[in-house]
């Protein structure tokens, strides 16, 4: 297994293991500026949360066309409907498996976290 170690002291951003990428839960934070967006409308959260699992990819070798699974954590299942058109937009015709769950309250007042497992770069989903 090979790891990526760019995150916080305690956790990896990726890891890779059995031809697999693994990507931990991205929450709404913009990088490099370590900026909170708990305060901001969950599109907004979505959005960037899905902008830091692009990055994320991008820095394992991989993108958005391996991704093969997703999972979804949502404060209020309410922002389902939301969520699935920004979804939609974001992953265009790769459709990845995804489940999306429920939670109740999220690390710092989050509305949403996304983690991610994908193909190794030069891999195309089916």
């Amino acid at each position: 297994m090979s790891s990526q170690k760019t995150g916080g002291p305690h956790y990896s951003p990726f890891t890779a293991g059995g031809g697999l990428i693994f990507i931990s839960g991205q929450l709404p934070l913009r990088p490099g500026r370590d900026t909170s967006l708990a305060e901001a409308p969950f599109r907004a959260q979505a959005e960037q949360a899905l902008r830091n699992l692009e990055n994320v990819l991008a820095d394992a070798g991989s993108g958005l066309a391996q991704v093969i699974k997703t999972t979804v954590y949502l404060r209020d299942i309410g922002d389902w409907d939301e969520l699935d058109a920004l979804y939609g937009t974001f992953f265009g015709a790769t459709r990845p498996s995804r489940s999306v769950v429920p939670t109740g309250p999220l690390h710092f007042g989050f509305r949403i976290e996304i983690e991610a497992i994908a193909l190794p770069g030069g891999e195309a989903t089916a």
